[in-house]
């Protein structure tokens, strides 16, 4: 990548956020998901930074930002990115979330829509929301019951990060893989006790997101204009809970696409992003 990238360590709300920012013009935050980092948002960022400040952080816990006890739920994730725009000086920004990032992207743009100026959101669900019935058919994927039991997958883990980031890897993309240097960052940030403890605290917290996503749209709209990007698997599931809370939202499933939607198929979703965030 010939794109310059400055990392930058950033305190909010009691964290330090390991960033990366490249670009200059209007913000466009990046927030990952599970397993990835801001390295997730490489092949991206490139053609993003051409028109936009580009802020994409480690998430809380994650990567080379603090491991934080606590503070794991998406109102509080929402409140660490809300902190970090204010560091950065700016007073608005487009917020793009995918996998563990797209929650508190939602409440972000929920509780302060004059902050967020576009959203974007991919392969998750929000919270409980009516509309994910079809994809929950089955039950939850079989990796939420075991991240959610405290202790009980880092104690199992430790010392295979490598072949569990692996398949992680290998099923978000269909088999394709990702790139070896980008592989390697996930499993080292991955790597021991603490490191996947943090990463698990996302699942544990999740009844505490629901509830704070349910008191969100019991008592105001999405009024953002907002994208809903869907691949394998959760397909248009998101745009269905979103409907109905939405003013302004338009939906795309990216086909022959894996869930790591930015390292699986970036050309694809930079065709959408790139004229949605204008």
């Amino acid at each position: 990548m010939s794109l310059k990238i400055e990392l930058r360590r950033v305190a909010t709300n009691r964290v330090r956020l390991n960033v990366a920012l490249a670009g200059e013009g209007p913000a466009v935050l990046l927030l990952h998901g599970f397993p990835h980092t801001w390295r997730l948002w490489t092949e991206v960022m490139e053609r993003l930074a051409a028109q936009h400040r580009v802020i994409a952080p480690d998430l809380r816990g994650l990567g080379a930002s603090t491991r934080a006890t606590d503070g794991y739920d998406a109102a509080n994730l929402a409140a660490d990115a809300e902190g970090l725009l204010a560091a950065l000086g700016e007073t608005s920004a487009a917020v793009v979330g995918i996998d563990a990032g797209t929650p508190p992207a939602f409440l972000l743009a929920m509780r302060r829509p004059g902050l967020v100026r576009r959203l974007a959101v991919m392969e998750s669900l929000v919270g409980a929301l009516p509309g994910a019935e079809d994809f929950l058919a089955g039950g939850a994927p079989w990796w939420f019951g075991f991240h959610a039991q405290p202790g009980l997958a880092e104690s199992v883990l430790t010392g295979h990060e490598a072949q569990y980031i692996d398949w992680f890897l290998d099923r978000g993309t269909l088999g394709r893989g990702v790139p070896a240097d980008i592989r390697d960052a996930f499993v080292h940030a991955y790597t021991g006790a603490e490191a996947l403890r943090c990463a698990f605290s996302y699942y544990r917290a999740l009844p505490t997101s629901a509830r704070q996503i349910q008191e969100a749209v019991a008592t105001s709209r999405l009024t953002v204009p907002t994208l809903a990007v869907g691949a394998q698997p959760v397909g248009d599931a998101l745009e269905r809970q979103l409907r109905p809370v939405a003013d302004h939202l338009v939906g795309h499933v990216i086909e022959d696409c894996g869930h790591i939607i930015p390292l699986d198929r970036p050309a694809a979703l930079l065709d959408l992003l790139e004229p949605f965030l204008g």
